[in-house]
Parts: structure tokens; C-alpha cells; sequence
């Protein structure tokens, strides 16, 4: 009887969890914004916060998102004058039999043909060209194989988390036909987590946006005028005036392979607010398309114009209540005002202002043992930061920890303090010797009772 009873209040318990946890409410709450992908994630540009995710850490092919490291360390050559846009390359072998296999994103070369490092870098920012994308990749490293472990240590030292660069396109290594990097294996591709596909984004716009100028390119003519010109449309058809177009994209990388899937990182901007985005292996009701990456970021972009706004927290000259002053020793003034430099602006969520609350970092190096700034002062002196803390739910998470610091804005004096004369100091010192003797004879004369 007891064995019967507890199988009915069993079943009881499981019938009123199901009706009121339903499977589909529960996968509703984890993905308030059902994105059909593998992996996703939404970033603040400014700062790298992350404002949505699913799947970050989870590592996944990248197929021509891999072309964001070959662009990074492109541009880095460039801007340490190792290469110049004006450069001239011949095709090797390898690079020439690639790019006449059409059933892959190329543009012809000629083997005996010069093409400019601006030329092939366009043909691979543009239209996904794997054979120029090689051709970056032996004149930067000398080899793939060479650039490849330039990749990987790059991947390093960003501190990117779950990675692995085995070529320099994103192609499956198969796709190859036994030309992949040596030291790399035929069945080996690249991957990446969208947390690592996003910081390497948030790299590269923070560290060369002039990346989006060619990015932004909606179509091309690559060697125009030549009998070897060839029509390029950029593959993000998120750009305005294409097919997905939306206000505000101008970059960044689609991929797809059969092991990747269809795979996006966009970037948009609008009123100020630049947000970063990634969807890998998106999908559209359950099926892979190549408008499934498009409409999945999408929703991620909608989701941050609608939900985040650029705000001024704090203006110029504020001063934190009970923390408005430091101590001054051997000034004319015994304390001096410290206010922001700059007002504070952030990108918040609507209706979370209040949340965010000043925090003063001070620089020790500025004080003296005591505590004390040391006259003279001038006005405007930096004496430290101010940076905010979120006291809502959850807590704010970053790409980088750099990401984080940046939103802070300087603290500065409010006016000059001078040094006092040596009459002042002495009479201070007079006064402060005074004051001890008399501390001393009260603390005795009470020890007596």
C-alpha cells in the first residue's frame, strides 16, 4: 500500500513539473532570443561586454571567418612597414593551381602574372578569395606553413581561448587535394569559439579600422580594364543595398564549409553604438541556407539597437558624494577638489542606469605615506580614474580585461594649490606641536581619574 502510494505522488510531481516547466519554456528562458545556431554571441564594439551569448566556448569550424587573423597580421605588416600595399607578387605553383579551381571562392591568377598586396588583399576581403588569401599568407610568412604558426601564436598572444589555425583561408584541409600547410593533417580544420571569433574582431576594428573601408565594398571589379577582370560581390549580404540589407553594416567575414556550416561575424553602427556579432552554423527553421547566417544576426543586431542605448552617466566636473576632496600637505589650502575630466558615457541596457554606480581609483604614486597630495598642485593634474560597478542582476562580462578598464574617464584637481610660505608651515607646525602637547596633558590628566 505504502509502495502504490508513492508511486501516485511520483507521477503527481512529475505530471506538475512538466505542466508547469515545460521543455519549451524552459529552452525559451536559456535563449530569450531563439538563435538557431550552433554558437552566438553579441558584443559592445566600445568595450567588448558581452551583452548576449550562446554556445561562446564551445569550439566549432570557422571556414572564411579565418581570414580576420590573415587580415590582422596583414595589416600589422603593413603598419610596421615589413610590407607595402604597392608590392608586387608572382603566383607560386600552389597559388596559381588554387585559384583556377573555380568551384572554390576565387579570382584567377595568372602564373606569370604581378599582382599588387592592395589588389590581392581586396580579392580576399571582398570575395573571399582563397587563392589571394594564400598568396598574403607567403608574402607576409615567406610559406603558409610559416604564416599558419603566426596565426596560431597571434591567437596567443590576442589571448584568444579555443582556437586552432591549421591554413590561412578556412578551407577543410581536404579541399586542398594534399597541398595543406606541412605539419598539418588532410582531415584537420580550422576552429574557433565565437568568444574567440568575437575578441579577434573586437582586435581588429579597435587596432586597424581602416579594415571596414574594404569590408564595406558591396562590389568590385578585380584587375578592371585587363582581358583578366572579374566581377566580385561581397558575400555579406547584410550590406546596405544588398539582398540583407541593414542599416548601419559595414563588415565583417561570412564563412561556409560543409564541417563549419554557414557562418557569420558582422559589425554594425548606429547613433554613436558600434555592436560586434557572430553566428556559427546558423540555420533557418532547422534547415542550413546561406540567408540563415543573415537572418540569425539579424535578430542579434535588432535585439542590441532596441535594447542598448549610449548614455552619459556622469558629466564633466562631477564630484562623488563623501569622496569630492583629497587631503593637501604643505599647501596654501589644506584639501583640493577632484572632479572627471571628461563625462563618463557607456553603452547600457534601457533602464539600467541606475545600476551602475562611480567607484574612484586614486594613484598611490600621487599621495604621500599618509594619504596626502604634496604642493604645489597645478590644475587639471591627474590624480587618478573613475570607473563605474554594476549592482544589478548578474554581473558584466568582458571580452578582455582592457575592455573593462576603458570604460573609466580621468579624475582631476579642480583648481591650482600653492605651496605655502615657510612663516604658514611653521606656524602650522607651532600649532600642530600645541595641539599634541595638549592631546597629551588631557589623555593624562583623565588617566588620573
Amino acid at each position: 500500500m505504502k509502495r502504490k502510494k508513492s508511486i501516485i505522488i511520483g507521477l503527481l510531481v512529475v505530471f506538475l513539473l512538466s505542466t508547469i516547466l515545460p521543455f519549451g519554456k524552459v529552452k525559451a528562458a536559456q535563449d530569450p532570443l531563439n538563435i538557431e545556431a550552433d554558437a552566438a554571441i553579441l558584443v559592445d564594439a566600445s568595450s567588448g561586454r558581452i551583452l548576449y551569448q550562446k554556445n561562446i566556448d564551445t569550439v566549432l569550424g570557422i571556414a572564411s571567418m579565418t581570414k580576420m587573423m590573415t587580415e590582422y597580421i596583414l595589416l600589422e605588416a603593413i603598419k610596421q612597414h615589413r610590407v607595402k600595399w604597392d608590392q608586387q607578387y608572382t603566383p607560386s605553383d600552389y597559388v596559381y593551381r588554387l585559384s583556377q579551381d573555380r568551384d572554390l571562392s576565387n579570382v584567377p591568377l595568372r602564373k606569370d602574372g604581378k599582382y599588387s598586396v592592395r589588389e590581392l588583399y581586396e580579392a580576399m576581403a571582398i570575395y573571399s578569395a582563397n587563392a589571394a588569401t594564400v598568396a598574403i599568407a607567403e608574402i607576409v610568412g615567406g610559406s603558409e606553413e610559416n604564416f599558419v604558426k603566426m596565426m596560431n601564436e597571434k591567437a596567443k598572444k590576442l589571448g584568444l581561448q579555443g582556437y586552432k589555425f591549421v591554413n590561412a583561408t578556412g578551407l577543410s584541409n581536404k579541399d586542398l587535394k594534399g597541398l595543406h600547410p606541412q605539419g598539418t593533417e588532410e582531415n584537420e580544420e580550422n576552429v574557433m569559439s565565437a568568444r574567440a571569433v568575437a575578441t579577434l574582431a573586437y582586435h581588429l576594428l579597435k587596432e586597424y579600422p581602416e579594415v571596414l573601408e574594404t569590408a564595406s565594398i558591396t562590389k568590385k571589379v578585380f584587375r578592371e580594364g585587363t582581358d583578366d577582370q572579374i566581377k566580385m560581390d561581397n558575400w555579406n549580404w547584410m550590406l546596405p543595398g544588398l539582398v540583407y540589407g541593414y542599416e548601419g553594416v559595414d563588415g565583417l567575414k561570412t564563412g561556409y564549409t560543409d564541417f563549419a556550416g554557414y557562418c557569420f561575424t558582422g559589425t554594425a553602427e548606429r547613433n554613436g553604438i558600434r555592436f560586434i556579432s557572430v553566428v556559427m552554423n546558423a540555420k533557418s527553421n532547422g534547415k542550413s541556407t546561406i540567408g540563415a547566417r543573415f537572418e540569425q544576426t539579424r535578430k542579434l543586431l535588432d535585439y542590441g539597437f532596441s535594447n542598448y542605448s549610449l548614455k552619459e552617466l556622469y558629466p564633466a566636473g562631477y564630484q562623488k558624494k563623501g569622496a569630492s576632496t583629497l587631503p593637501v600637505v604643505k599647501g596654501k589650502d589644506k584639501s583640493v577638489a577632484i572632479v572627471t575630466k571628461k563625462p563618463l558615457s557607456f553603452v547600457v541596457k534601457n533602464g539600467e542606469e541606475k545600476y551602475y554606480k562611480p567607484i574612484y581609483i586614486i594613484d598611490k604614486k600621487k599621495l604621500t605615506e599618509k594619504g596626502e597630495l604634496m604642493a604645489p598642485i597645478k590644475k587639471g593634474e591627474k590624480v587618478g580614474y573613475m570607473t563605474v560597478k554594476y549592482t544589478g542582476a548578474g554581473e558584466d562580462e568582458y571580452l578582455t580585461a582592457d575592455g573593462k578598464n576603458a570604460v573609466k574617464v580621468e579624475l582631476v584637481t579642480k583648481k591650482s594649490v600653492e605651496k605655502a610660505n615657510w612663516f604658514v608651515l611653521m606656524m602650522r607646525g607651532i600649532g600642530s606641536l600645541f595641539s599634541d602637547v595638549w592631546t597629551s596633558v588631557t589623555k593624562t590628566v583623565k588617566g588620573w581619574f
